[in-house]
Parts: C-alpha cells; sequence; structure tokens
C-alpha cells in the first residue's frame, strides 16, 4: 500500500506491503483493541518506544489510519513525546542545548503530570514546533479511546522514567541494527541540507548516542516488533 500521510506537519508518502498489514499491523490493532475492551470506560494509554529512525512517528500515523478503516477497531490518537522537551532557554541554561534529543532533555515530571489528566479524561497535550524548535503548549486535543505515546525514552530503565509505568496499559517497542538506523539518520540529516561531515559529526555527537541508550537501557515491552533494513516491519 502507498498512501499519503501528515506527519508532525509534513506530507510523508508511506509505502507498506500487504503481508506486512494482514500479518503485522492489523493484529497489533485487534490486540489494542481487546485491551481497550477490558476498560471500556477510561482512556487506554499504549507506549511506544523506539531509537531515533525507526519511524514511529510515521508507522503510528499509520495505524490511526487503519483505525479508522477497520470496522471494529477502536480510533486511534498519536501523542508525541517530543512536546516535553525543555525550552530551549533551559537547555540554555544547562549547557544540554547541543544534545536536545537526550533523556536529560525532557521533562518527566510534566509528562507525568500530562499522563494523569489524559486517563482522567479532557486533557490538551504540547507539540513541538519545528520551526520555533521549542514546544507549544496544549497544541493536540485528546478525544479518542486509545492513544498511543510515541517517544524514545518511555521504557527507560531508570528511576525518573520508570515513574510513568503506572500510565502505561500497553508497551511496544522497535528493534533495529544500529548500522541501518546509522544510515536512516546520516541520510535525514543530509535531505535536511547538512553536509555529509555536519551529518555525520550530528550521528556522532547527538543520534548515534540516543541509539545505543535506547536499545541497551529500556526495559522489556510486552510486544516488540523489529524493523528490517529494508523498513519492513515483523514482530520479533
Amino acid at each position: 500500500m502507498k498512501i499519503g500521510l501528515t506527519v508532525n506537519g509534513l506530507q510523508v508518502e508511506a509505502h507498506y506491503q500487504d503481508d506486512e498489514i494482514e500479518n503485522v499491523h492489523k493484529p497489533l490493532l485487534r490486540q489494542l483493541a481487546k485491551i481497550h475492551s477490558a476498560h471500556p470506560e477510561r482512556r487506554t494509554i499504549v507506549f511506544l518506544s523506539a531509537p531515533p529512525g525507526t519511524g514511529k512517528s510515521t508507522l503510528t500515523t499509520f495505524w490511526e489510519y487503519l483505525s479508522r478503516q477497520e470496522p471494529g477497531l477502536p480510533v486511534l490518537q498519536t501523542l508525541p513525546m517530543d512536546g516535553f522537551h525543555h525550552y530551549n532557554a533551559w537547555l540554555d541554561a544547562h549547557h544540554l542545548r547541543a544534545y536536545k534529543g537526550a533523556p536529560e532533555t525532557f521533562d518527566v515530571e510534566k509528562l507525568a503530570r500530562a499522563l494523569r489528566q489524559v486517563r482522567e479524561g479532557e486533557a490538551a497535550w504540547p507539540q513541538y514546533d519545528r520551526q520555533k524548535h521549542d514546544p507549544v503548549e496544549e497544541a493536540i486535543q485528546v478525544t479518542a479511546p486509545v492513544v498511543i505515546v510515541e517517544g524514545n525514552w518511555l521504557l527507560r530503565d531508570d528511576e525518573r522514567w520508570r515513574t510513568l509505568a503506572e500510565f502505561c496499559d500497553y508497551s511496544l517497542f522497535i528493534r533495529a541494527p544500529h548500522d541501518a538506523l546509522r544510515e536512516r539518520l546520516v541520510a535525514r540529516k543530509l535531505a535536511g541540507g547538512l553536509s555529509q561531515a555536519d551529518a555525520e559529526a550530528f550521528y556522532a555527537r547527538t543520534d548515534g548516542p540516543n541509539v545505543r541508550r535506547v536499545l541497551e537501557s529500556s526495559l522489556p515491552a510486552d510486544l516488540t516488533l523489529e524493523m528490517l533494513p529494508s523498513g519492513e516491519y515483523r514482530m520479533a
């Protein structure tokens, strides 16, 4: 299937094989529907944790699309974790702006408060503005019965991030080979206008360490997907 999606405000053309849709994505969505049906009186919160470069934002947007096409599935809504970056002023004060995206650059306590509001009922969610490079508060109205919170660090195995587990009804993780992620992430920076040298330097400073930390320091998920070098997904 070839489909145009709006991902983080950008138009993206995504490709998913028919057998992948039938054997991976639809069964996963049916599992989420089953989990929600156990407690239909409250919103179901799913964590999707994955290293940079695994296509999680596009993937969850595709799941949103599928949830509206498949009879019997509850509607999904994606809530990106990027809106919980500390503001640039805070990052500058703590000398962390060059490492934006690392776990230390997120406001975990603010994220916990937002998740509690999402669980309890009506809520608004911040969104990262890729032109201002800062969060915009209350940019997303949370309306769906099932939400997928996606980010790199949701299953991080340290004291601060483990506190988020009380809000998670089901967890997903995506694994991928280091080399494939490096190739994708460097290509992303080249497409954004960086030179080869600057793209590789950014990977060495920021993306590469983040990839390793996510793959090596995440708690086990309820379900793990594997991203193949081709970009396809399969059940691990």
